[in-house]
C-alpha cells in the first residue's frame, strides 16, 4: 500500500465505523427511549353524563394522559368513537360506568381506558362496564395478524431494491427496477391482505380497499428505496433499510396504537411509511376507511419522493452516458 493511499484508507474506514456506530445508536433510541417512556400520551376520549360527573372526571384525570371531550349524548360518543374521532369513552350516571372502547384501533389504549372507568366507578361506589365497539376479529381477538403484517410489508420495500438492482443493475435497467417494484408491489399487497382476510381471519373489511392501501404501503417503501439506491448507491439503500428498520418499525405503533408514545416520537413514526401503512390498514380494515386520508397521503407523498429521487438518477445517467457516434454519412 502506498503512502498516498494509507490516509485514504483510514478516512474511509473511520467514516465506516462511525457510521455503524451511530446506526447502532440510532437502533438503541428508536427501540428502548419509547418503550421507557410508553403509556398514555394524550389520548382523545369523550365523556358524557351530569354535568357534576363530566366536571369532576375532567378535573381528576391525568392531563398528560388524557384529552377529554364532552359529548351530549351516549349516541354521539358512539358515532366519535366508530368515526375515530376519540379512542374510546365513558358515560357516566348516577348508577354506573360505561365504557365504551375500540381495541381495533389501538389495545394499549383500550386496556388503560378500561382502568380509568373502573377507577372512576369504584370511586362512585358503582360497577362499570366495558362496551368494545370496534374488536378485533373474533378468530384473532388480539390482532395479532395485523401486527404481524408490518415486517412483510417492511421487507416488501427491501427485497425489490435489493433484487432488482441486481438482476436490472445500472443506468439503463433503473426503469424495469422502478416498473417491476410497483408490480411487486400490487401482488404482494394484495396477497397479505388476502392472508389477513381469508387465511388468518384477522380482519373483516372489505378486502379491496384493505389490499389498496397495503399496495400504496408497498409501494412507497419500495420506491423510497429505490430512487435512494439509484441515486447514492449502496450507501442510499443503507441509509433507507436503516430509516425503515429501524425507526420505522419501533416507532409504527401497530401492535399498541401511536397514542402509546410520546407524543414526538409518535408523530415521527407516523411520518414514516411503516407507521402510515400500519395507520392505513387499521383505519381500511377496521373502520371503513375512517382516518385513511392521512396515512395515505403521507404514504403518497414518499412514493412520489421515491420515483422522483430515480428521476433524478435517471437524468444524471443520461448525461453521464457516453453518446454514440453518428454513421458517416454517404
Amino acid at each position: 500500500m502506498s503512502n498516498h493511499t494509507l490516509p485514504a484508507t483510514r478516512r474511509k474506514l473511520t467514516l465506516v465505523v462511525l457510521g455503524l456506530a451511530a446506526l447502532i445508536i440510532t437502533m438503541l433510541c428508536a427501540f428502548a427511549l419509547p418503550s421507557l417512556h410508553s403509556g398514555p400520551h394524550r389520548v382523545p376520549i369523550g365523556v358524557t353524563g351530569t354535568e357534576e360527573a363530566t366536571k369532576a372526571l375532567r378535573q381528576n384525570a391525568d392531563t398528560d394522559a388524557w384529552d377529554i371531550r364532552v359529548y351530549p349524548t351516549t349516541a354521539a360518543l358512539h358515532n366519535a368513537v366508530k368515526d375515530r374521532d376519540i379512542a374510546g369513552g365513558l358515560a357516566v350516571t348516577a348508577h354506573r360506568v360505561d365504557v365504551y372502547t375500540a381495541t381495533a384501533g389501538g389495545p394499549s389504549a383500550t386496556g388503560a381506558l378500561t382502568a380509568l372507568g373502573e377507577n372512576v366507578a369504584a370511586q362512585q361506589t358503582t360497577r362499570a362496564t366495558v362496551h368494545d365497539l370496534v374488536p378485533f376479529t373474533t378468530n384473532d381477538p388480539r390482532g395479532a395478524g395485523m401486527t404481524a403484517a408490518l415486517l412483510p410489508m417492511i421487507f416488501g420495500g427491501i427485497f425489490p431494491a435489493l433484487i432488482l438492482g441486481n438482476v436490472f443493475p445500472g443506468h439503463r435497467g433503473l426503469r424495469t427496477r422502478i416498473t417491476g417494484a410497483l408490480l411487486f408491489s400490487l401482488v404482494v399487497g394484495a396477497a397479505i391482505a388476502a392472508v389477513l382476510q381469508f387465511a388468518t381471519h384477522s380482519v373483516d373489511g372489505r378486502y379491496w380497499l384493505t389490499a389498496l392501501g397495503l399496495i400504496l404501503g408497498t409501494a412507497a417503501l419500495s420506491t423510497t428505496l429505490l430512487g435512494l439506491q439509484a441515486l447514492l448507491g449502496m450507501p442510499g439503500f443503507a441509509l433507507g433499510g436503516a430509516l425503515m428498520m429501524l425507526l420505522g418499525n419501533p416507532l409504527s405503533g401497530l401492535a399498541t396504537g401511536p397514542h402509546w408514545l410520546p407524543t414526538g416520537w409518535a408523530t415521527l413514526g407516523q411520518l414514516l411509511p411503516p407507521g402510515a401503512s400500519g395507520s392505513l390498514l387499521r383505519a381500511n380494515a377496521f373502520f371503513d376507511g375512517q382516518g385513511a386520508a392521512l396515512p395515505a397521503l403521507t404514504l403518497t407523498v414518499w412514493a412520489g419522493i421515491g420515483i422522483a429521487l430515480a428521476f433524478l438518477a435517471d437524468q444524471r445517467g443520461r448525461r453521464l452516458a457516453p453518446t454514440r457516434p453518428q454513421p458517416a454519412a454517404i
